[in-house]
């Protein structure tokens, strides 16, 4: 019997589904705590493992009223508006909304709030009780018109018309059944032509179904993998079934009946031809599983079964690279003895049993321990097998892999080495490679530093063909410091002090670390005294105390100050001089309009032109220079906008005045 099994080219997480868990997990694996309004998944497997997790499910809008410090996800589904609203009133109390609502799903969101408030009738195709259609109710502002199938559409449309309703919308729930979605077209259009149609079928809905019809054609058994509440998996079965009579829906590799399967297999021929596919909500890795359970459901039930030839064939059918299951018989400080269950002895060397140096045999396996090896040589000569266990290991690491990539999970590894372009990191006996680009959050951190390191990382690639998989540190440093800085964005408030590092510094301010967030202090914030560029006030890598002047949260901006209030040199000049006092000063600048003179440092006082001298002046530079010593009437102060007038004119009046008094006399 010549069987293949085969995986529709559209199978497994959809783009929005796919968004909406990695929220979830991303909350987790970065230490915080988190809810989901309804399950995140149609998916059994993956609602269990968040459960196992601490991740309990919402189910009604009471449940947000007693929620603290806690991320609230909206599964890819979406919810209606009053919800948003419900989370929102809880921030106070550290409650957040993490939006997974699928793009696809907010785009029909944003069409029945836009048509229903401009006075629109909505008509919604799709299932009534499914969460997405009750989110897509909760953004209507009018009742809207659900239809299941052409029949309900038909029987609305009449009501529509005969209530004289002019303004029709109709939309889709995303995962609808195409062929229905065509058949509902075909009647509006003839009924009424004058309705907005919008196709919005999510387009990967539309592949996987058309990718599972094809396949279901050319099948003599058909498993449709998914969870036995998500809608799209319930579709796809329904559309297989038409199409390939020997049709199952299964959750995952548990639920494959295999005398059921065995028997709708038997009568059909020599060659055979099993398909699977599975619904939006699906992993990747259980897709995987019900393939190797086909497999191994196949293999152990050929028909053609002897038990002698298979005896005889025990000490044949043991090959290079042959997985195979042993028994420890003996352990000694080089290697140890496996039983393999033929006539072979099989040998694993200190070398093949693990990649640390520093562990013995003895360490790793005893005697009585059954053990999963790879066959990497054969001397049927001399009866001997040798054999890997560290090779299987790193099979069942890569496993765990492909299962980590799907949810999008954060790793820890150890660093082994540095090789050309790269690090090598070795998690659960499997090789990863972290490219350079991907290695550091700079540039210029070296590679070697993080030889021997146990580090983060995430899968950005696994290649089961090839048994090659790539990992970026990077994208873990990055994830962490956006997490940084959403918590200070959430609590940062005006006035707030920090200390941070003098990260760079421009001609107009200096940029400063405040963990993960960058903020500027402009020039004018660095001193009370005039500077012409920060580096005379602070240089990269200080670490100085700064506090918030401005923000900016819709730009990711922060202004922070750095010269203190205390130290405002007006308010000491206040407590020393006042209008009408005489002062002594040096000239700082001078302007067409006048010249300012410095009386205390970082105190200018402006003397205007008409106030240079007892007499006309037309150019400032024919009365004064820049560092002439000055004597001048102090005529106005303003503290608030830190100004300050002086007059020479009024003081040679003054003295004038003296002089004439005592000529007088």
């Amino acid at each position: 019997m010549k069987t293949q099994i085969k995986v529709a080219e559209n199978a497994g997480f959809c783009f929005g589904v796919d968004r909406a868990v990695k929220i979830v997990y991303n909350i987790l694996n970065e230490g915080g705590k988190a809810v989901t309004y309804g399950e995140i998944i149609h998916n059994p497997n993956v609602v269990e493992d968040l459960r196992k997790r601490g991740v309990r499910v919402l189910n009604s809008p009471e449940e947000i009223d007693s929620l603290e410090n806690t991320a609230v996800v909206i599964r890819s589904h979406g919810v209606g508006e009053d919800i948003y609203h419900r989370i929102d009133s809880r921030r106070d109390n550290g409650v957040v909304c993490c939006d997974g609502t699928c793009p696809f799903v907010a785009r029909i969101h944003n069409i029945v709030k836009e048509k229903s408030e401009q006075g629109y009738s909505i008509v919604i195709l799709g299932d009534e009780s499914h969460p997405e259609v009750q989110g897509i109710v909760g953004f209507c502002k009018n009742v809207p018109y659900i239809c299941s199938d052409s029949a309900a559409l038909c029987e609305n449309l009449k009501k529509i018309l005969r209530n004289s309703e002019k303004k029709v919308a109709i939309v889709a729930q995303t995962t609808y059944n195409i062929s229905m979605w065509e058949k509902c077209s075909r009647i509006v259009s003839a009924e009424c032509p004058e309705a907005e149609v919008f196709n919005t079928i999510c387009s990967a809905t539309a592949h996987r179904q058309r990718s599972a019809v094809s396949l279901a054609q050319s099948s003599d058994l058909m498993l449709v993998v998914g969870g036995k509440h998500s809608s799209n998996t319930v579709k796809l079965f329904e559309i297989c079934k038409e199409y390939c009579e020997a049709c199952f829906l299964v959750a995952d590799a548990g639920e494959t009946d295999e005398d059921e399967i065995l028997t709708r297999l038997r009568g059909i021929g020599e060659n055979i031809t099993i398909g699977i596919t599975a619904g939006a909500s699906t992993p990747a890795y259980i897709i995987k599983e019900v393939q190797n359970q086909m497999s191994e459901i196949l293999k152990n039930n050929d028909e053609d079964f002897n038990f002698e030839e298979a005896l005889d064939a025990s000490f044949k059918k043991i090959y290079t690279g042959n997985r195979v299951k042993g028994y420890i018989t003996a352990v000694n400080n080089t290697e140890a003895v496996v039983d393999v269950g033929t006539k072979h002895t099989g040998y694993i060397s200190l070398s093949e049993l693990t990649d640390d140096p520093s562990l013995k045999p003895s360490d790793v396996v005893k005697v009585g321990d059954e053990v999963d090896l790879i066959v990497i040589k054969i001397n049927d000569a001399e009866g001997i097998v040798n054999l890997s266990k560290k090779k299987v290991d790193a099979m069942v690491g890569f496993d765990n892999l492909v299962k980590a990539k799907a949810e999008d999970a954060v790793l820890e590894g150890t660093v082994a080495n540095t090789v050309k372009g790269g690090l090598i990191v070795i998690y659960e006996g499997t090789r990863v490679f972290i490219p350079a680009s991907q290695a550091t959050a700079r540039r210029d951190e070296k590679l070697e530093s993080l030889v021997k390191k146990n580090v983060k990382f995430k899968l950005i690639e696994v290649n089961e063909q090839k048994f090659k998989a790539v990992g970026s540190i990077k994208a873990v440093l990055n994830a962490e410091k956006d997490a940084a800085k959403a918590k200070f964005w959430e609590t940062v408030q005006v006035g707030d002090k920090f200390k941070g590092e003098v990260k760079s510094i421009t001609g107009y301010g200096a940029f400063v670390d405040l963990g993960g967030i960058d903020g500027m202090v402009h020039i004018s914030e660095l001193s009370w005294n005039r500077i012409k560029h920060p580096s005379e006030v602070v240089k990269i890598g200080d670490v100085i105390e700064v506090f918030v002047k401005e923000l900016d949260k819709e730009n990711n901006r922060i202004s922070l100050g750095y010269k203190k209030d205390e130290d405002n040199p007006w308010v000491k000049f206040a407590e020393s001089y006042k209008v009408g006092d005489v002062v002594e000063g040096k000239v700082v600048s001078i302007t067409p309009f006048g010249a300012f003179a410095q009386i205390v440092p970082g105190i200018d006082g402006l003397i205007h032109i008409s106030q240079l001298a007892d007499k006309r002046v037309t150019n400032v530079k024919d009365v004064l220079s820049v560092g002439d010593d000055v004597k001048a009437k102090i005529t106005e102060i303003d503290i608030d906008k830190k100004r300050m007038s002086m007059s020479i004119r009024e003081l040679l009046e003054e003295e004038g005045t003296t002089d004439t008094e005592e000529t007088a006399e």
